[in-house]
Formats: C-alpha cells, structure tokens, sequence
C-alpha cells in the first residue's frame, strides 16, 4: 500500500476539534500548547469552547486547522506511525503549510505564526465587498476557466480551486463572480452559488497579501521535507526548500490545482490517501477525482486506532 498524507484547509473547523486527541495524546496536547505560545494567546480555548463565528476568521481557522492537523500527526507517532509511512504529502491551500510542518520542514511555531500573518494579510488584501468567490459545480476546470475570462469585463475573476472534476471555485471582484454564476449556469453548470468567505481567495487581488508573505517566509528556516510535499500551484512534488519558499508565495495568488494533484499521485502509484484533521472534504474529493485511491480520515482517537490496526494487519 503507497499512501499519502493529505492536509485539510479553510472551512473545516469546528468548535472542540482536536479536543479528544489533546486529552487522549500528551504529543497531541503539546502541540496546541506550541501554538498557543507561538502565538501569544490561547488559541486552543478557542478551538475547544469559543464561538463558530470567531474561529471561522481567517486569522484564527488558519493556525487553528493547522494545530488539529499536526496534533493528529503527533497521534499518530505516538503510535508509531511518522510521516515517513507516506510517499508524498499535500495540503489544500493552508493545509500545505501543515504538510510542510509534518513533513518537518518547517517548526510547528514558525508554522502558527506564519498562517497567522498569512490569514491577517488575505484578509486586509482586500476590503469586505470589493471581492467574492463562487463555487461552479457541474463544470470542469477548462469550461469553468472559460466562464471566469468571460466574466471579468475588466475585472478580476480567475479559476481559484480546481477541486475535483464538478466542483471549481472561481474568486475576483464581486461583481464578476457574480456575472459568472449567470454565465456558468448558461454553460450547464448544475448549481452556481456564492460561497461565505471573507475575501476572494487564490486570485490576483491577494498580491498585496503575496507580497506579505514573500517577506515573512524570507526570515524563517525551511529545510527539506522528509518526504516530498505535492505542491498546490504545481501539481507536481518539490523537496526544494527555496523552490518550496517560492511556490508557497506563488500560492498566494495563484490556483490550487487539487483534482491534478491527486492525479500525480495516484500516477506515481499512490493507491491510499489519509486525511490528517478536521472533517473529511478532502477525502470526498479524492473519492471523486479517483475512485480507485482509498481514504481514511484522521481526526480522533478512534481513527488513529483504526489506523494502526490497518497498519499491522
């Protein structure tokens, strides 16, 4: 079995993720302490006890997601299971910075500290108004890419997430992701709805944000991953540390091409992916993207049992 490790991103979190894990795990528990000195706060009374409407701001989901991830990770080496059991690892947008930390490329504090000024920055990008995303479901990547050049009129609307083969999100100026939920419906799309986001992620309005993190990830150290990470704008692994710098800033402002990524790797003969973290998007989407990879969420302590018992079996 070639199994990658594949790590959530925004829209995942939930109030008291991670919890269990944290009391079940000492490695676990020790992680969100990291993050919560990190950061200077904590962060983790938040995760466990604060309000939806709270975490879910980009400042707060990024690290928070993060920290349920790595605290799965640290899990699952409890048990034996390090991130050398995986070929590959990815994540979905802020889940790449996850992988990079699970993969030891980056420290669990500069990690938190980064997506804090990663969530600050993409959220001052833009004012709240000026910019949109929407969900295209029904299309592919090709004809949703169509519909967005068709919708910009001068604007900025570009293909943000090409997530699986229905479901594309495209991000710019309000009103040209408006203009391109009429013109994807034209084109056949099954639904075209705008999402509840706080600004218009993975397009050309975040340069100001790119900009941000070019400068933040200059200061801190990144080495090789233990094992190579499948990068969002590439499609392809990388084990570089500068290429992985560049490409994290690239990330910023340009696509995650997710459906592909999920094909390199089954391409390179990955037939499992784990999800380590929040919820279980991800795997729907692998499913989706590639019937013949399986998936196993890890989010509990009953999915890590689960999962080493696979492993010895």
């Amino acid at each position: 079995m070639v199994r990658a490790f594949i790590f959530p991103g925004q829209g995942a979190q939930t109030i008291g993720m991670g919890k269990a894990l944290a009391d079940t795990y000492p490695a676990a528990k020790a992680v969100f302490d990291e993050v919560d000195e990190a950061l200077g706060e904590k962060l983790s009374a938040l995760i466990w006890e604060g309000e939806q409407d709270v975490l879910t701001l980009t400042q707060n989901a990024q690290p928070a997601l993060m920290a349920t991830s790595l605290a799965a990770m640290a899990a699952l080496q409890a048990e034996g299971v390090t991130v050398g059991a995986a070929s590959f690892v990815a994540g979905h947008s802020l889940g790449e910075y996850s992988a990079l930390a699970a993969a030891g490329a980056l420290s669990i504090g500069d990690t938190a500290r980064l997506l804090r000024t990663r969530g600050l920055a993409m959220q001052d990008a833009v004012p709240v108004g000026v910019g949109a995303m929407a969900a295209l479901l029904g299309l592919d990547f090709e004809t949703a890419t169509i519909v967005a050049e068709e919708a910009a009129q001068g604007e900025v609307c570009q293909a943000a997430n090409d997530n699986d083969p229905g479901q594309v999100v495209v991000s710019g100026h309000k009103a040209a992701v408006e203009r391109a939920l009429e013109i994807a419906k034209e084109k056949g799309a099954k639904r075209a709805v705008l999402l509840p986001v706080s600004a218009p992620f993975h397009c050309a309005l975040m340069e100001p944000a790119a900009q941000v993190m070019a400068e933040a990830l200059g200061k801190v150290e990144i080495t090789q991953p233990q094992v190579p990470l499948v990068a969002n704008v590439r499609a392809s692994a990388v084990s570089d540390p500068l290429m992985i710098r560049d490409l994290l800033v690239e990330q910023v402002t340009g696509s995650v091409r997710w459906r592909e990524s999920v094909s390199f790797m089954a391409g390179e003969g990955v037939t499992e992916m784990w999800e380590i973290g929040a919820g279980k998007a991800l795997s729907g989407m692998v499913r989706r993207i590639n019937r013949d990879v399986a998936t196993r969420a890890i989010g509990a302590p009953d999915d890590i049992a689960a999962a080493v018992e696979a492993l010895n079996a």
